[in-house]
């Protein structure tokens, strides 16, 4: 998809104006607070980071208190939402999101917290059948639970993990690199575990390819989708992936910390076999309060569930899916692609700025986030542009990660942040 053939764009400020004018969705940048600088809304390019907050989010929360307030432990059969079932009430916006079946979906802990349970319950290595696959330079917590979980097993980090790097010059993996390495281990290959989107270029990984060839090699797949959830619409049963774990603080605007998600296949959600560290909340509920032994779990995903639902730190998601349901994800990609390539247009003009945009300049291989690599000056430039009223982040060695969230930025947005660049860099 080459993106300067799709949009006419324009360096005048009439394009940013005209663009907001017809996009279907900017009702919902009123939906959300915004950090204030000098008196004015901050440019928020940083819900790759951690999202902003909903205004009807403390309305939300309110709710739950008034319900502990008024019916204390009645809270959990009764109240505007009863407690028990707090964790399935967002499965249905999650699974459309993420292109599952209901039964395939469940939210619980946090993001790493789940990445352990997960890949205890698929990674079983053998004498023979024991690595597992990621890219160099993944999030660093990825990075610990793969090595503790080798170590879990009295296996050596060095000979167990496989990190695949791109070719020297490059920043960038390239599909047939990943595949072919995939192939070359073959049998001795227990588990791929990718990001869908790396965090530090903003690549977007082929997730069917790799799925189909680590499946093929005979080995699980899984992916880290923290930068993907409330992204980009994903297809998770039909691409056939094994099991993935995200966050919610991210584009998902749940709040820091906030619940995070799982995926897991209904080839072994429905597996009441497939094993799994138990809690009373994946136990079977027909049984659950005989408070008797014996672990029955649940055949589906919230079989996985191990502790009560956390209310308090679930309802911010609960309230921000209700935007993303409004807002639908399919209608937030469209307007990201073109909300990317416009913040990729204007910052091509900045000849005065010395950086390389390093995430993929093809759409289908990136999300809303694009990584601006500087050799030099870059943790400078940063900082001048949090003072400048621009929220972005910061990532060593050298980058600046600008992402606007099509949910709560506006092509105006992004106008003034060439704008300001232009001006004062």
């Amino acid at each position: 998809m080459k993106i300067d053939t799709m949009f006419a764009f324009s360096t005048d400020i009439g394009y940013a104006l005209t663009a907001d004018a017809n996009d279907e969705l900017a009702r919902f940048k009123k939906e959300f607070h915004f950090p204030q600088k000098d008196g004015k809304d901050v440019i928020y390019f940083c819900g790759n980071s951690l999202g902003l907050q909903p205004r009807h989010t403390a309305a939300a929360i309110e709710t739950e208190l008034e319900s502990w307030r008024n019916y204390a432990v009645g809270g959990y059969f009764g109240g505007t939402n009863p407690w028990l079932w707090y964790h399935q009430y967002c499965t249905p916006a999650l699974a459309k999101m993420m292109g599952c079946k209901e039964d395939e979906v469940t939210v619980m802990n946090a993001l790493t917290v789940n990445l352990h349970l997960l890949m205890l319950s698929f990674y079983k290595p053998t004498s023979s059948r024991f690595k597992i696959m990621m890219e160099a330079g993944a999030f660093p917590s990825d990075q610990y639970a793969v090595e503790t979980l080798v170590k879990h097993f009295g296996l050596d980090p060095d000979k167990a993990i496989i990190e695949i790097s791109p070719r020297e010059g490059e920043k960038l993996l390239r599909k047939e690199d990943i595949l072919q390495n995939i192939e070359q281990q073959g049998e001795s290959l227990a588990m791929t575990l990718f990001g869908g989107i790396n965090y530090y270029t903003g690549q977007l990984f082929d997730m069917a390819a790799i799925t189909e060839a680590a499946q093929k090699a005979g080995a699980i797949a899984g992916f880290d989708l923290a930068h993907v959830a409330g992204n980009i619409p994903m297809q998770l049963h039909d691409v056939n992936i094994d099991f993935a774990v995200w966050c919610s603080y991210k584009y998902l605007n749940a709040g820091p910390g906030a619940v995070g998600g799982v995926f897991v296949h209904e080839k072994h959600a429905t597996n009441a076999a497939t094993p799994r560290l138990a809690g009373w909340w994946g136990n079977d509920e027909k049984t659950r309060f005989k408070m008797e032994k014996g672990f029955v779990p649940k055949t589906n995903a919230t079989g996985w569930n191990i502790s009560t639902s956390q209310v308090f730190n679930t309802v911010c998601l609960k309230a921000s899916l209700e935007l993303f349901e409004a807002a639908g994800i399919e209608r937030l990609r469209k307007k990201s692609i073109h909300l990317t390539a416009y913040l990729e247009y204007l910052l091509k003009q900045l000849t005065h700025i010395n950086f390389e945009i390093i995430t993929p300049a093809d759409p289908e291989q990136r999300g809303a986030q694009l990584c601006l690599y500087f050799k030099e000056r870059g943790k400078e430039i940063h900082d001048k542009m949090i003072s400048s009223g621009i929220i972005v982040d910061y990532r060593e060695p050298g980058v600046i990660r600008v992402a606007p969230a099509p949910m709560y930025c506006s092509f105006e947005d992004v106008y003034r942040f060439y704008e300001i660049l232009k001006n004062n860099f």
